[in-house]
């Protein structure tokens, strides 16, 4: 089975270690066919400003880096390229890297984006949205967010689901999810594990209804929850010892299990929330991130559209 075949990866220029790479190219040597997009988006606004340089001068500054980075792209590649990977670099100029990384996506067909990620500052986050949020909301294609670490054979995978699910978009997420996380352990030996967090009950409720018994209705909706991720898992034959339904948060239930599996990968799903309802609500992949110490790889409901796709 041939899960990527066109895979980009986001270089870090920052960083000495491009952890993206290694991934990616880990994921291609477990494939038949596939091609790796060593990709970098640069930009220096000083070249911009300056007025002592005519625009041809600038131009010819800005095409010098973009060699010179090419370059490097290219020594990176070299022992990929020598153990036999197909392995393109691209170098742009542009000033909104997400932007540019969605992009290069939609315009030449990527099934899989790969990019190093690290911590984000809290308020700092509130303020300058990071370019791995933005890429959580925005990006149209399975996006794998890496840290240091490896995937070795045996490992685990934790699949987060929303199993009470009733619209059809959240069921079609439910199994893509579960499905590609199938693919995944099947590609590199890993079992699956699936976890579906459900809220505890509202304390307001009890206080306002007199009647109302908090310990009878959580253990229906436990016991509801229960009962459809066994039948989600059923149909994707995942075992009931693999199964997890926790009390809590999403975004703290699920880094909690990943801690105890040792995962290597949290598969989930994103909705793309933006604008003011993103930042005041803000996405579970958006929370869950830094709290990981795995790797995240965030997939689009079927029908997603992203914002720089529409005319």
């Amino acid at each position: 089975m041939i899960k990527y075949r066109n895979i980009l990866v986001v270089i870090d220029p920052t960083k000495e270690q491009q952890h993206a790479l290694s991934r990616a190219a880990f994921i291609a040597q477990h494939e038949d066919v596939c091609k790796l997009k060593l990709f970098l988006s640069i930009y220096d606004f000083s070249f911009e400003m300056t007025t002592m340089l005519s625009a041809d001068e600038r131009e010819a500054m800005r095409a010098s880096v973009i060699e010179q980075q090419q370059e490097w792209l290219n020594e990176l590649a070299t022992p990929y390229r020598q153990k036999g990977l197909n392995i393109e670099v691209k170098v742009i100029w542009h000033n909104r890297p997400f932007e540019s990384v969605i992009q290069e996506t939609l315009d030449f067909g990527h099934d899989l984006v790969v990019k190093g990620t690290h911590a984000h500052p809290k308020l700092q986050s509130v303020i300058f949205t990071p370019t791995d949020w933005h890429l959580l909301r925005k990006c149209p294609e399975p996006l794998l967010l890496v840290k240091d670490h490896a995937w070795p054979e045996g490992g685990n995978i934790v699949a987060a689901i929303h199993a009470t699910a009733e619209d059809d978009e959240h069921l079609a997420l439910n199994d893509k999810i579960t499905q590609e996380s199938v693919d995944i352990a099947a590609m590199i030996g890993a079992s699956v594990h699936l976890v579906n967090a459900f809220p505890s009950t509202p304390v307001n409720i009890a206080v306002e209804l007199p009647d109302f018994n908090p310990v009878e209705y959580n253990d229906a909706i436990k016991e509801r929850h229960i009962k459809m991720t066994i039948e989600h898992g059923e149909q994707h034959g995942i075992a009931e010892n693999q199964l997890h339904v926790k009390e809590g948060l999403a975004e703290e239930v699920i880094p909690q299990l990943a801690a105890e599996l040792e995962a290597k990968l949290v598969v989930l799903g994103t909705i793309g929330r933006t604008g003011i309802s993103a930042a005041l609500i803000g996405n579970t992949a958006e929370h869950v991130i830094d709290m990981l110490d795995c790797d995240l790889l965030a997939l689009k409901p079927l029908d997603y559209v992203s914002p720089l796709a529409q005319p």
